[in-house]
């Protein structure tokens, strides 16, 4: 990356996994790729939409990781605000100092 970099973080439901990956992917102009794991949702704040979280105590969740441009990163939340809005995706940025492939 040339310009500056910054690390875009989205939590989202489970139940939104692959419809945001796919999302995601389709932003090729933005994303050249992007680090997914599962989560556990916890706080006042969560939503425990299914009886099996509510027993559990945390939501079933989704951590995607993505950096791209420090540049591009509002481009791509207008695009997810478009597209998922209503679902409560959590997101947070932070700048990336280095980023590189160990080859």
């Amino acid at each position: 990356m040339t310009s500056p970099a910054a690390c875009l973080t989205l939590i989202a439901p489970r139940a939104l996994r692959e419809e945001l990956f796919d999302y995601i992917s389709e932003q090729s102009d933005l994303v050249t790729g992007f680090t997914a794991s599962d989560a556990a949702g916890y706080g006042m704040r969560v939503r425990l939409g299914t009886a099996a979280e509510q027993v559990k105590g945390h939501a079933d969740e989704v951590a995607v990781r993505i950096v791209l441009q420090e540049a591009d990163v509002e481009r791509l939340l207008e695009r997810l605000r478009t597209t998922f809005t209503g679902t409560k995706l959590v997101y947070w940025v932070v700048p990336v100092t280095t980023f590189g492939i160990i080859d």
